[in-house]
């Protein structure tokens, strides 16, 4: 089976065929950077992460574009509020989007512009649409003649043209040929920055950064567009219609996330329940949060609730308790070891993350039940196929993510512990199983959790 993903415009699952073959590329609606990310914002780019990581485990040559959109009406709002020019506000979030991203696994992407340094390519597309009479310049703004795109415009949404709202993208509405037409371009404001074009100074609108920057780094048409549900409607149909009106053929498949919500209302900022990822990471560790966002599968909605996430926290340490226990018999796994065929099935149909969770969790019962009976070849085994399942999935507990490395004290903790344990081994042989089992508490105090095992005692850091 080959990866088979759903395509909102079709709304159908379709055979991925990339434009060129061997290679793959993505462009994913970043990050408006008005202020830091929740784990809404964050689980479209573990979605993502793991699409990435499946395609080039399939074998491809992938190219991942993840925008950032450092200008626009939002972040300037903060900049007024807070008295602070616009560029402090977008790269004090931009940092905090960054880190975010790192803490929770996801691989830097190939490319990450900014909208802000495109404006050339911006003022060219918009050229282009002028020119072929989807577009028109109008008191400082430029917009986007949506009746000229008429047959084609709602088609990403499933939307008549004749029953949608107005743009409302402007203050002054009557600069507009139709209430319809979104700005490509708007023009300068007191206290707003500004770039030089042919139609005045200005700054871009929101659709037009995306199609310029996607098309620079991936070409006129490229293979997959992602972003939230949330965008599908009005900043994926414009991206589709300024982009083919200037003659693009853009993406050729669009897939969508869902939303992550809080009782009945989508995740926010401005609802102001926002759960923000340095607070998360003090709920349960990063690696923890990725498998509670990466377990549904990605165009589900995730009801969250402090109970699911401890489930899904849960739920990793058994994986992560099997790989500590089995490693400790096994010193060498084999990562060219063929995944389970169920589980790249899961993956290819659609991007099936909890059926291939459940396949990574039943090798684990087989593990932990060939480990009891001390079948060193099947532990071999088992372990190759769990790690290298969890390597797609971004959640391989002996990574160097998750070990940490570098200047970390594990080493030295490590060395300390098993000082402390050769005690305990000593006092425990001569019987004298107080100070053995004071030896036990002490490391208990620390943090450190001590289990007897048939091979001798093995510890790990408590939770």
């Amino acid at each position: 089976m080959s990866l088979h993903i759903y395509d909102t415009s079709t709304r159908a699952i379709r055979e991925f065929v990339p434009v060129e073959a061997g290679r793959a590329s993505i462009y994913l609606c970043g990050a408006t950077v008005q202020a830091p990310p929740h784990i809404g914002h964050i689980r479209s780019g573990v979605n993502f992460d793991v699409l990435r990581r499946w395609l080039t485990r399939s074998g491809y040559d992938v190219t991942f574009c993840r925008n950032v959109t450092d200008i626009d009406d939002k972040i300037i709002r903060v900049s007024a509020e807070e008295g602070v020019p616009w560029f402090v506000v977008a790269e004090r979030n931009q940092r905090a989007f960054t880190w975010a991203y790192d803490t929770l696994g996801c691989l830097p992407p190939t490319v990450e512009p900014r909208a802000t340094g495109h404006v050339p390519e911006m003022i060219t597309l918009m050229r282009r649409l002028i020119d072929r009479g989807h577009a028109y310049a109008s008191g400082g703004d430029v917009y986007f003649d949506v009746r000229s795109w008429a047959d084609h415009y709602g088609s990403l949404s499933n939307q008549k043209l004749d029953n949608m709202r107005a743009a409302a993208d402007t203050d002054d509405e009557s600069c507009k040929r139709d209430p319809r037409d979104f700005a490509l371009w708007k023009g300068e404001k007191p206290g707003e920055p500004t770039w030089p074009t042919p139609w005045g100074p200005g700054r871009p609108g929101w659709h037009l950064e995306c199609s310029a920057m996607a098309t620079k780094y991936l070409g006129p048409t490229f293979d997959i567009h992602g972003g939230g549900i949330d965008l599908i409607f009005p900043h994926h149909e414009n991206e589709i219609a300024q982009s083919q009106a200037a003659g693009d053929g853009f993406a050729r498949n669009w897939m969508h996330n869902g939303m992550l919500k809080i009782g009945a209302e989508k995740m926010s900022k401005s609802l102001g329940n926002s759960l923000l990822i340095p607070e998360m990471v003090q709920k349960v560790r990063p690696v923890e949060l990725r498998y509670y966002l990466a377990a549904p599968h990605y165009r589900s909605s995730i009801e969250y609730s402090e109970e699911a996430l401890q489930e899904a926290a849960a739920a990793y340490q058994r994986i992560e308790g099997f790989v500590t226990r089995a490693a400790e018999v096994i010193h060498d796994v084999d990562a060219d070891a063929p995944l389970p065929q169920a589980f790249a099935d899961a993956l290819d149909d659609d991007l099936g993350t909890p059926q291939a969770l459940a396949v990574v969790h039943e090798v684990v019962r087989e593990g932990n039940v060939a480990l009891a009976r001390g079948d060193k070849e099947a532990v071999a085994r088992l372990l190759a196929e769990t790690q290298n399942m969890l390597d797609v999935l971004g959640l391989d507990p002996r990574s160097p993510q998750w070990r940490g490395t570098g200047s970390d004290l594990t080493p030295v903790v490590d060395a300390l512990v098993a000082v402390a344990l050769e005690q305990r081994k000593a006092a425990r042989a001569r019987k004298d199983y107080a100070s053995a089992d004071a030896i036990r508490d002490q490391l208990a105090a620390a943090g450190i959790t001590v289990e007897d095992t048939p091979h001798g005692a093995r510890w790990e850091l408590s939770r």
